[in-house]
């Protein structure tokens, strides 16, 4: 008999595999997990296709395709008018979940503590553990999800290494402001305290409010790695590609860790966003696509039992059911596949203790008719 000491003694299947494969026994509508039911352009897989028969079938370089960097630096730069260095300060990753693996193991240390804000997406807080480092959570609480950062403060202590901040949420759909920023800022003023600010929905945000990322703030961007995804911007989740910003100290070492990780991602795919991005609309006009999705499902919605929270940013819509049901959220989630027929996430399932606040997560990156389809049979609910 093999002895083995599992790592991860706590953690067992993630609840969107759960979801995703109870919603495919009862062939319900799968609202759970974030990828879309719909397919990403055209000219997109074209460009791969051509990029294969153009010959780039072999290792990419092992921080990512030039062409691909130099797009990227000359995205954020029309975006934000910041500047990264292409060679020195943008990595590209498969994927984020793997770039937030990479940073975190680039700085934490047995014994690090590391602050981050629940309900937060799945993988933060395994990660953290699987590195000895320490979870201190900030739990924040519905409607919206605000952080008081007096409160934040009193987790720091002589052992605080980092902070993960995530804008806009998984997910709540909440956002974060320039006022949080600027209590950020203070916060870690005097402090070795870096970030690791995951931003793959950095263009999914609505209403004319504007994406606050941490490279807007010098104080932030000298200390902050920063996470983003082409699977949220492409609607392209299975490509898993995305990259990492950091100032060249910090990508040095991230670079360290990520070669002995996957050394490098996708080629054909690499080439093909390169030359898809270089259309500024192609990326531009996607909260206005999303954001008209929201405002759909939203109206659908409204002559549900369901109390929609705010939703600012993301592809997810979160909603209360306490008028509803008393039940737990899990055993709540359960039920609506079974007997409704639409699979949902609950949203304890992002709280280490699994806190509930009778809260589930629909996701509305789906077709219109499937979204009213779900809608009518939540309607019954």
């Amino acid at each position: 008999m093999l002895n083995i000491q599992s790592k991860l003694p706590g953690v067992s299947t993630t609840i969107f595999s759960v979801m995703s494969k109870l919603a495919a026994e009862h062939n319900a509508i799968n609202l759970s997990q974030g990828f879309p039911d719909y397919a990403c352009d055209p000219k997109l897989v074209e460009l791969v296709n051509k990029a294969m028969q153009d010959g780039f079938n072999q290792y990419a370089p092992m921080p990512g395709s030039t062409f691909l960097k130099e797009t990227i630096a000359e995205k954020v730069e029309k975006l934000y008018n910041i500047k990264y260095n292409p060679e020195t300060e943008i990595t590209v990753t498969a994927g984020g979940t793997q770039a937030i693996f990479t940073a975190l193991a680039t700085i934490i240390n047995a014994g690090d503590e590391v602050i981050i804000f629940e309900p937060a997406y799945d993988s933060y807080a395994p990660t953290i553990k699987l590195l000895g480092g320490l979870v201190k959570t900030y739990e924040l609480a519905p409607p919206s999800y605000a952080i008081d950062w007096d409160m934040v403060k009193k987790l720091f202590t002589a052992k605080t290494r980092m902070i993960i901040l995530n804008t806009p949420q998984n997910p709540t759909g909440s956002i974060l402001s320039s006022d949080d920023m600027k209590s950020l800022i203070k916060l870690i003023t005097g402090t070795d305290v870096l970030i690791l600010s995951d931003e793959v929905y950095e263009h999914l945000i609505y209403d004319e409010q504007k994406h606050q990322s941490v490279m807007l703030y010098p104080e932030l961007k000298q200390r902050s790695f920063i996470v983003a995804s082409f699977g949220k911007l492409l609607h392209a989740t299975g490509w898993k590609l995305g990259y990492c910003l950091a100032p060249e100290k910090l990508t040095k070492e991230f670079r360290k860790v990520h070669q002995f990780n996957v050394f490098s991602v996708n080629s054909p795919m690499q080439q093909a966003i390169a030359d898809y991005i270089k259309e500024p609309k192609n990326y531009t006009e996607i909260g206005t696509f999303f954001q008209q999705k929201r405002d759909y499902f939203r109206g659908l919605l409204a002559e549900s039992r369901f109390k929609l929270l705010p939703c600012n940013g993301s592809y997810f819509q979160c909603a209360s059911y306490s008028s509803i049901s008393d039940e737990k959220d899990t055993d709540f989630s359960m039920r609506l596949i079974k007997e409704f027929g639409v699979a949902t996430i609950p949203v304890s399932a992002f709280y280490q203790k699994a806190t509930d606040h009778k809260i589930i997560r629909f996701c509305f990156a789906k077709e219109n008719a499937t979204l009213a389809l779900a809608a009518e049979k939540l309607k019954n609910v």
